[in-house]
């Protein structure tokens, strides 16, 4: 098989998890309704925290926590492939790991990935982040099988990192993840610009589920939730608020961008020399 139909989830979560878990749930539910085979949802599926200190007190290890069986659950009623973006699990009394999730149509937990770049900026805008405050970040690139090919996983700020996409891609990936949580600062700037550039480069999908609008903490993130074919063109794009967006995927499309741009073929190591 090649072909599916993959959709986004976008939310607009808050820092109350039963209630992210149950609006996620509903979106998950229309999107299967709708034909998708493969569904994704953002980073921070469901916990928007005021700050790191907030967020460590409302998350749970991965054996407490209560978003995954309720997903788990529903992937196997739906019999979907499902990409939770990513929860915060609590690894430490100070710290947690930014984790994606991919669960199989049988309700079992395929991968798991931590997010490995963690986004500690200034922003011109007057914005600070510091997520090494009370995040533990990841050391592995994670690929995986699905039944239409490798899919490479990452979150957020991972893809202003070209290198992580470039090796998922060289190992086989022909889709990437890229569940997000921009700030409508990046994102207005950078979100579509960078997407695109991963797909083109790499020759795969891009599916990019996002947070969109203004959170009860006070922060706005950007939306846009994307799905980008391997030749960098815009299969689906939603706004800034909830919702899901859908488009089908034949990854013979991949393969023909990588044949007729081989650049991963001729790719080369060399040195630096300074004069």
């Amino acid at each position: 098989m090649s072909g599916f139909k993959a959709a986004c989830v976008q939310l607009r979560s808050s820092d109350d998890v039963s209630e992210n878990i149950t609006a996620t749930c509903e979106l998950i539910r229309k999107a299967a309704e709708q034909g998708a085979q493969f569904v994704a949802t953002p980073e921070n599926t469901t916990l928007m925290a005021p700050d790191g200190g907030a967020k460590l007190e409302r998350s749970f290890s991965e054996d407490l926590d209560p978003a995954l069986p309720a997903f788990c659950t529903l992937a196997s009623e739906l019999g979907i492939w499902l990409l939770v973006g990513s929860l915060a699990i609590k690894t430490t009394p100070s710290k947690t790991a930014n984790r994606s999730f991919l669960i199989d149509p049988q309700g079992h937990i395929k991968a798991r990935y931590d997010k490995i770049h963690l986004f500690d900026v200034d922003l011109p805008s007057g914005e600070k982040y510091r997520e090494s405050n009370t995040v533990e970040g990841g050391s592995q690139a994670v690929l995986v099988d699905t039944p239409w090919g490798k899919l490479g996983l990452s979150i957020c700020y991972d893809l202003r990192f070209p290198q992580l996409y470039h090796t998922l891609a060289k190992a086989g990936a022909l889709m990437l993840a890229v569940p997000s949580a921009f700030t409508e600062t990046t994102g207005r700037a950078h979100w579509h610009s960078l997407l695109r550039a991963r797909a083109i480069e790499n020759g795969a999908f891009v599916i990019a589920p996002a947070q969109g609008g203004l959170h009860a903490n006070g922060r706005r993130t950007y939306g846009h939730s994307m799905i980008i074919s391997p030749w960098g063109e815009i299969l689906a794009e939603a706004g800034a608020d909830p919702g899901i967006i859908l488009a089908e995927i034949d990854l013979a499309a991949a393969h023909d961008a990588r044949a007729r741009i081989p650049n991963l073929r001729h790719d080369r190591d060399f040195g630096l020399s300074s004069g």
